[in-house]
């Protein structure tokens, strides 16, 4: 057995059924999501919405965070949101399942708007700095205490530089959000890898990066600086193949676990789990067991450790219990929540 501290996923559209981006989630649609977390290791996260309007946005924040006020282990999983989007890149190739349409350019304003009567923040954004001139959002977005992501972002090494100057800390799913042709080397992956004021996030399911590919790019950016997260949607954890809700659109999770809109080629957030991807990581033989733990513990911990204590957000002190075979068969909470699965 070894003992470990609880995961952080800093980027979840939904898990276990359950959608994160839909209007009508409930208290106890969330502890529903959140106890099927637990028994994935995670005891942290950080809950993310997508691209949409303004006005549907503010809705679909209202409703989550009344569920997470209403639900038992909201107070203690999560400390604050996840928006990726809309200040993405509309090109296609970029947008990924974002809906293009709804895309703007960067807004402090909305940022405000959407935070009204809140009881936790936005504690990181994801966006496209190529639309940020001078890098004012991405300023005024650290200056609110916020963490800032690239990401659906077709950014170039000198733009980037500026954003880094204005705060942007974090890469947001590298090597995904992006076309399937870019200049050989010129392109806006080679600028973030080789940028070290960056972390960067990777999605460790073998669908959205193949392993080969995944072990170069952790190579280039190092494990220190590397994260793990799932970019889970409402099929995560689930058994069943079929059709599931994402923001308001269906999408199907196929046998071999990636998901789509119906004959869209682009995949639309994952099935993956965060201790799936720690046990990926170590059967393809790219990080020992330690090391995968810590891209999906540590690592996020530190990143997003200025953002919630600016914000009085706090993670608590957790362990998780893993088998001989690395999965996870305890998990424990410092407030007395206790869990054990074998």
């Amino acid at each position: 057995m070894k003992v470990t501290p609880g995961l952080f996923d800093i980027q979840v559209n939904g898990f276990a059924g359950v959608d994160f981006n839909d209007e009508g989630i409930e208290a106890e649609m969330l502890d529903f999501a959140l106890e099927a977390m637990l028994k994935t290791g995670v005891t942290c996260c950080l809950p993310t919405l997508i691209t949409a309007s303004g006005p549907v946005l503010i809705r679909r924040f209202q409703a989550l965070d009344k569920a997470v006020t209403g639900s038992k282990l909201g107070a203690l999983m999560v400390p604050g949101y996840h928006l990726e989007g809309p200040f993405l890149n509309p090109a296609e190739g970029y947008a990924g399942c974002h809906p293009p349409q709804d895309m703007l350019a960067p807004d402090i304003r909305l940022i405000d708007d959407i935070e009204k009567g809140l009881s936790r923040p936005i504690l990181l954004v994801t966006c496209a700095p190529e639309f940020d001139a001078s890098g004012v959002f991405v300023r005024a977005l650290t200056e609110r205490g916020k963490r800032v992501a690239v990401g659906h972002s077709s950014v170039g090494y000198a733009q980037l530089q500026e954003a880094v100057e204005a705060g942007l800390s974090l890469c947001t799913h590298l090597g995904n959000g992006i076309p399937q042709t870019l200049p050989k080397l010129d392109n806006t992956l080679q600028a973030q890898l080789s940028c070290d004021a960056l972390d960067a996030c990777f999605i460790a399911d073998g669908l959205h990066i193949p392993p080969f590919a995944l072990k170069n790019l952790l190579r280039a950016k190092t494990l220190t600086r590397s994260i793990l997260v799932t970019d889970a949607m409402s099929a995560a954890a689930c058994k069943n193949s079929g059709m599931y809700s994402f923001a308001g659109v269906k999408v199907e999770l196929a046998d071999d676990g990636t998901v789509r809109q119906p004959g869209a080629s682009n995949l639309a957030g994952s099935s993956l789990t965060l201790d799936q991807a720690v046990r990926n990581l170590v059967h393809w033989n790219i990080a020992s067991f330690d090391e995968a733990v810590e891209m999906a513990s540590a690592h996020p911990g530190r990143v997003m450790q200025k953002a919630m204590v600016h914000h009085s957000q706090i993670r608590p002190e957790s362990r998780v219990v893993w088998d001989d075979s690395n999965a996870v068969i305890e998990c424990h909470i410092a407030s007395g929540i206790s869990r054990r699965y074998n």
